[in-house]
C-alpha cells in the first residue's frame, strides 16, 4: 500500500508551484489531476502507435486499434457491464447525454414525458428543454429540500405511464448530494420509463455496478476519472443501444453504402462514427488501471476524512454557510460568506496558490432555488490533504481580513 506522499508523487503537478506557493488543487469536481501514468499511455500512443484504428492490416494500426479496444474492455470491467460492446466511446458526459437526447428524439410524441431533478448540470438540463421544445413534450423537475436533498414524495406523484425517461445526476457536482439511485431506477421502471444516471461526479469516489443499478444508460467523464479531457463513456443495456438509431452519420458506424441505402453498424461502432480521439481512449483505459492500483477502499476512507475535516474546520469561519448539508455527500463543500463575493474570495486565494472553483457551478436554477449568485466550492480528492485543507483555512481567513 503506497503512502498518500507516494501517491502525491505520482501526479507531476502537484509538485508545482502558483504565484510563488505550493499549489494545493482542490478543484476536482471541475476537473482531476492526471498520473504519469496515463501521461505516459497518451505519450507511447503518439510517439510509437500512432495510426488510425479499426480498418487498417498493418502493424501500427493493429496495435492501436488492440490499446483502444483494451481500454473498452477495462471500462467494461469498471463498471460492470454485461458486454464490452455495451460501452460507447464520446467526449465526455454532455456528449453522451446529446447523444441519448437526439436517438430517443426520434420516437418522442407530444405529451410525452421526461423527468429531471433540480440539482442537475446544465448538461442534463438543456438537452432535454430542446428536445422537448422541439417534439412538444412536457419537462418536470424533482424538487428538492433546502438540505440539498430530492423529495422522492414529490416525485412519486410527478412521473406517470406518459414518462420516457428519468434522468438525474447520481452525485452533485455543487452540493456532493448522493442521490437514492437505486430507488429513483426502481420508480421509473415501475412506469415503463427509461432512466439515464450522470454519474460524471460519481465514478471517481466509489465502485459502481451497472447491472445492479439496473439504469437504461450511465454516462461520464474521462477528465473526471484522472483520465484525459474529450473523453467520455456512455454505458447502454445492449436491448435499448438497438432499438436507437444512430446519433451521427459517417465512418464505421456503417456496414454498407450506396447512393440509395446504408445499413448500420453493430454495437458500439453503431454509435462511434468518425475517426475517435484514440489517444484519449488509451489514456482512459490507463486511468482506470491506476484506480485500481490504489483501491476504492483507500480513496473512500481517504475522502471521508477529508469532508469530515473540512466540514469541521471551513464551519469555524465567521459567516461562511455551506451550501448542501446532504446526509449521504460525497467530498465536496460549497459555501458563502455574508458579505463577500465568491469570485472575489476565490481569487484572493488563487495568489496563496489555492485552486477553488467559483459561481454557479454550472447548475444556475439551483443557485435560483438558494437565492445565492453563486458558490466557493473546495472539491477534494484522494490526493489532497489534512495539511493542505488547513492552508485553505488560513487562506480564506486571510482573504476575508481584507475583503470585510
Amino acid at each position: 500500500m503506497k503512502t498518500i506522499q507516494q501517491i502525491r508523487e505520482d501526479f507531476p503537478i502537484l509538485s508545482r508551484e502558483v504565484n510563488g506557493k505550493p499549489l494545493v488543487y482542490l478543484d476536482n469536481g471541475a476537473t482531476t489531476q492526471k498520473p504519469k501514468i496515463v501521461i505516459d499511455a497518451i505519450s507511447k500512443y503518439y510517439e510509437l502507435e500512432n495510426s488510425n484504428i479499426h480498418r487498417g492490416v498493418h502493424t501500427l494500426s493493429q496495435e492501436a486499434t488492440d490499446a483502444y479496444e483494451q481500454a473498452r474492455v477495462k471500462t467494461q470491467e469498471f463498471l460492470n457491464a454485461k458486454h464490452s460492446h455495451e460501452i460507447i466511446f464520446t467526449s465526455g458526459t454532455t456528449g453522451s447525454i446529446n447523444l441519448i437526447a437526439s436517438s430517443l428524439s426520434k420516437s418522442l410524441n407530444p405529451g410525452d414525458e421526461i423527468i429531471i431533478t433540480a440539482m442537475e448540470h446544465h448538461s442534463n438540463i438543456v438537452p432535454w428543454q430542446m428536445i422537448c421544445e422541439e417534439k412538444k413534450a412536457i419537462l418536470k423537475v424533482i424538487p428538492m429540500n433546502r438540505k440539498g436533498e430530492i423529495l422522492m414524495e414529490e416525485y412519486e406523484k410527478l412521473i406517470t405511464d406518459k414518462t420516457r425517461l428519468v434522468s438525474f445526476t447520481h452525485t452533485s457536482n455543487t452540493l456532493g448530494t448522493i442521490n437514492p439511485t437505486l430507488e429513483l431506477i426502481n420508480i421509473a421502471k415501475k412506469h415503463g420509463a427509461l432512466t439515464l444516471v450522470d454519474g460524471a461526479q460519481a465514478v471517481t469516489h466509489g465502485k459502481l455496478d451497472v447491472q445492479e443499478m439496473n439504469a437504461d444508460f450511465f454516462v461520464f467523464s474521462g477528465h473526471k476519472l484522472f483520465g484525459p479531457t474529450g473523453t467520455g463513456v456512455l454505458y447502454g443495456k445492449e436491448s435499448v443501444l438497438n432499438s436507437l438509431p444512430p446519433y451521427q452519420g459517417g465512418g464505421d458506424m456503417i456496414k454498407t453504402v450506396t447512393f440509395e441505402k446504408t445499413t448500420y453498424n453493430e454495437l458500439p461502432h453503431k454509435f462511434e462514427a468518425g475517426t475517435p480521439n484514440i489517444a484519449g481512449g488509451i489514456g482512459l483505459g490507463a486511468a482506470i488501471d491506476y484506480i485500481h492500483s490504489v483501491g476504492f477502499n483507500f480513496i473512500k476512507k481517504q475522502e471521508k476524512a477529508l469532508l469530515e475535516y473540512g466540514t469541521q474546520e471551513l464551519s469555524k469561519i465567521e459567516g461562511l454557510q455551506i451550501i448542501g448539508e446532504a446526509t449521504n455527500k460525497t467530498c465536496v463543500i460549497s459555501f458563502v460568506v455574508e458579505g463577500v463575493h465568491p469570485f472575489d474570495l476565490g481569487t484572493i486565494v488563487d495568489k496563496m496558490g489555492v485552486a477553488v472553483r467559483t459561481g454557479h457551478h454550472c447548475t444556475q436554477p439551483l443557485m435560483d432555488f438558494f437565492g445565492i449568485p453563486g458558490t466557493t466550492r473546495a472539491s477534494f480528492s484522494f490526493y489532497n490533504t489534512i495539511e493542505e485543507i488547513d492552508i485553505l483555512v488560513q487562506s480564506l481567513n486571510r482573504a476575508l481580513r481584507m475583503l470585510r
